[in-house]
Formats: C-alpha cells, structure tokens, sequence
C-alpha cells in the first residue's frame, strides 16, 4: 500500500501530494479504525511518504526510513497488526518523519561552522509529535474504552515501543484476530516455542527485562520482550 503518490522510474522524481488519494481508502480501512481515516489521510496528503503495509516482523511492527536522494521518506506497519494496534504504530512512525522535518530545517538555517542538531530517536523531539499527532485520535468512537485508558496513561511519557506497556498489550491483543499464538512470558522454562519468521527456540532465564532464549535452527541466543507473541510447540 502505497500513499499519497507513484514514483516512477524517471531519475527525476516530482512528488504530487494529491495524486491517487481517493483510490487508497478501500485500502486503508482494512488496517485502521473507520472514524480515523480522514484524520491519516489528511496527514499523507500534506506529507509525500510512501506507507507500506509489510509482512509480519517479529523483529518490529512499523519502521521509518527518512528521505535518501530522490527517493522520499517511507513508512512500514506490520499488516498482522489489528486496526488499533495498527494506528497507534503507524503514528509512532509519523512522528519520526515530523522530527525529521523538523531538524532538517533547523540543519538547514544553521552556519557551516555550527554542529548540526540530531536528536535522540525516542527523545523529547519525537515525543512532543507522537502526543500531538495522537491527541486528536484519543477519543471514543475510534478506540475501545479499555483500549483509550491505557493509552491515555501511556501517553503521559510515551516509551519507544507501546509495548512496554504491559496492561496497554494485553488490552490490544483482545482485538486480535484469533491464533494460537501466547504470549513468551506466560510459557515454562525450557519451552520450544516458533516466531512468525518460522525459526524455532528454547527459552530460557529472564534477563532484567528480557527473556533469553536459543534459536534451535542456529543455536544462537536472542532476547526477547515478555511479551512477545510466539506459537508454543511440543518438546523435541
């Protein structure tokens, strides 16, 4: 899924804000709440940025790359996501892109001598956007109730993933499409478990925040969030 413009092969890109907008909203339904749609639409539409709805990651669930040459600035949401889950991850992404225009202007105005400004990727920066550009959508008729809440306590001090928020996980994964997937932190010790990837592990001791776990396929060792949804398999 692309928005809001086609790129063509030509070395010389031009960039059409508007180009094709309307013919993205049957696509764009399929991921997000219904009432949010005007609201992202309007944003792509002032924002050229290709938006891809990527395969399952079990690494990430959205990525930004900035504008490199003549190419523009893109955006990936993982399309397993539910709508909620979906939305607050693809404005996670946006925010990055506003920190971008943000000191690249700033960059620009400064004198050659000066040391450019490049702030932290989760810093103070991209968290004055991501509260501005979800504010709008913290409202009742686009999230769940029980959703809404724990984002409002979220966003008092966003964190770099929204799922280091565990009561914010577990409210969301009721919106999930049904699976046999379960959360790491719920399996025993020594558990074999598959990630969406296909690789399989061992789990292992919890380190600090994070589980260790052996990848049976290489037997390297991994860390994994608690809250990673992985498919339990039967012992080997």
């Amino acid at each position: 899924m692309q928005l809001p413009f086609l790129v063509t092969k030509s070395s010389k890109i031009q960039f059409s804000p508007v180009l094709r907008v309307q013919s993205t909203i049957p696509d764009l339904q399929k991921f997000i709440p219904e009432n949010s749609i005007d609201y992202i639409l309007g944003w792509f539409k002032a924002t050229p940025i290709h938006l891809r709805a990527s395969k399952a990651r079990s690494s990430k669930f959205g990525d930004y790359r900035a504008p490199l040459n003549n190419f523009p600035a893109r955006i990936s949401v993982n399309r397993n996501l539910n709508r909620f889950d979906f939305l607050i991850t693809l404005v996670h992404e946006m925010a990055h892109h506003e920190v971008w225009i943000e000191t690249a202007a700033r960059n620009s105005s400064f004198r050659v001598h000066h040391r450019k400004h490049h702030p932290r990727p989760h810093g103070k920066e991209w968290k004055t956007h991501y509260r501005r550009l979800m504010e709008p959508l913290m409202k009742g008729s686009i999230f769940p109730p029980e959703v809404l809440h724990h984002l409002v306590t979220h966003f008092e001090d966003p964190a770099s993933s929204s799922r280091s928020n565990k009561h914010l996980v577990l409210a969301l994964k009721k919106y999930d499409t049904p699976d046999n997937t379960m959360f790491l932190e719920s399996l025993p010790f020594d558990a074999i478990f598959s990630i969406p990837a296909g690789r399989k592990f061992k789990k292992q001791e919890k380190l600090r925040k994070r589980y260790r776990c052996i990848c049976i396929n290489n037997g390297r060792t991994y860390l994994f969030n608690p809250l990673a949804k992985v498919l339990p398999l039967p012992p080997l």
